[in-house]
């Protein structure tokens, strides 16, 4: 696998981010023209408090920073629901670089995935949000454009067509951190690219930038029953989102940094879905992408290098 493409470094002090933001604002109207100036933009994005507002970058927080960090979102989450969870900020591991396989040969649409990552990583039930699509495609054509994701997954799998589930394909040289202003979206060294929801400002490039619509804005404000919230969180992962902020697929970033599989893998009945670190030559996923019928990485010929692969039975 070749290495991850470097790019453009938006966190220097010359680029415009929510700190140089406030730090000019606070030069020319003084700490209390910024105060009043930040009270709609606190409404906006559904901001608990200043604290949150102001927070350092993620990549600046100091070990000392963070636990104040995560014992904030702890209290929070606890106070709207009533449940104390436990959120981690869990790293990339060493020598590890995750791929996903999806075998299209045996995967029936049935979308039992897609309800296990809404589970899994407290999405909104209303307005609801999904971060897989399932599309029922015809035999004969590779062309996305004619798949069809609203088909009635109570008659799967039918005669004639075939099912390719799409998700964040993780991409090597991903367009959604190349137009975010902010920095708020970058790829780690395991291969999975993040939000920080703290610190995405809602602008949205990076959701027009996706070639694969895997991205998912937060118009208002996320609702989760109390009794599906996950409290197993991770501040990176499936901790809850606010109102006006993107999120996506972290290929279960809370339970695959700890050595688990991602729980759209764990629920497929017919085994279709694979995962694990292609650096590790005696992976499964190694032997698949070395010895199955791979067909395709989705709209390759973009350039954007993704690491979900497709593939048939022999």
């Amino acid at each position: 696998m070749n290495s991850s493409p470097s790019y453009t470094d938006k966190t220097s002090d010359a680029a415009m981010s929510r700190r140089s933001f406030l730090r000019g604002c606070a030069a020319f109207g003084g700490v209390s023209a910024l105060a009043a100036s930040l009270a709609p933009l606190r409404e906006l994005s559904d901001y608990t408090n200043t604290e949150q507002f102001l927070q350092k970058y993620y990549k600046e927080l100091t070990p000392s920073d963070m636990t104040k960090v995560i014992a904030r979102i702890e209290g929070e989450v606890e106070r709207q629901y009533g449940i104390r969870p436990h959120v981690r900020d869990l790293k990339p591991m060493d020598g590890v670089e995750f791929v996903y396989a999806l075998n299209l040969t045996r995967c029936i649409g049935c979308r039992k995935c897609v309800h296990a990552c809404v589970k899994e990583n407290n999405q909104s039930g209303s307005p609801e949000i999904q971060y897989i699509r399932v599309l029922k495609m015809p035999h004969g054509s590779m062309d996305v454009e004619k798949g069809n994701h609203n088909y009635d997954d109570k008659q799967v799998p039918e005669k004639g067509f075939f099912y390719m589930p799409i998700q964040c394909q993780q991409c090597k040289n991903p367009p959604c951190v190349k137009v975010c202003p902010v920095n708020a979206t970058w790829q780690e060294k395991d291969g999975i690219t993040v939000i920080d929801y703290d610190w995405c400002i809602g602008c949205r490039y990076c959701e027009a930038a996706c070639p694969y619509w895997a991205r998912r804005f937060n118009f208002t404000k996320p609702d989760i029953p109390k009794v599906r919230l996950n409290p197993d969180m991770a501040y990176l992962g499936n901790r809850p989102r606010k109102q006006g902020v993107m999120e996506k697929c972290h290929f279960c970033i809370q339970r695959t940094r700890v050595g688990k599989y991602p729980a759209c893998l764990e629920v497929c009945p017919v085994g279709a879905r694979k995962f694990g670190n292609i650096l590790d030559p005696e992976s499964e996923i190694s032997y698949i992408l070395r010895e199955k019928r791979v067909f395709i990485q989705l709209k390759e010929e973009i350039g954007t290098s993704p690491r979900f692969f497709y593939y048939f039975d022999k």
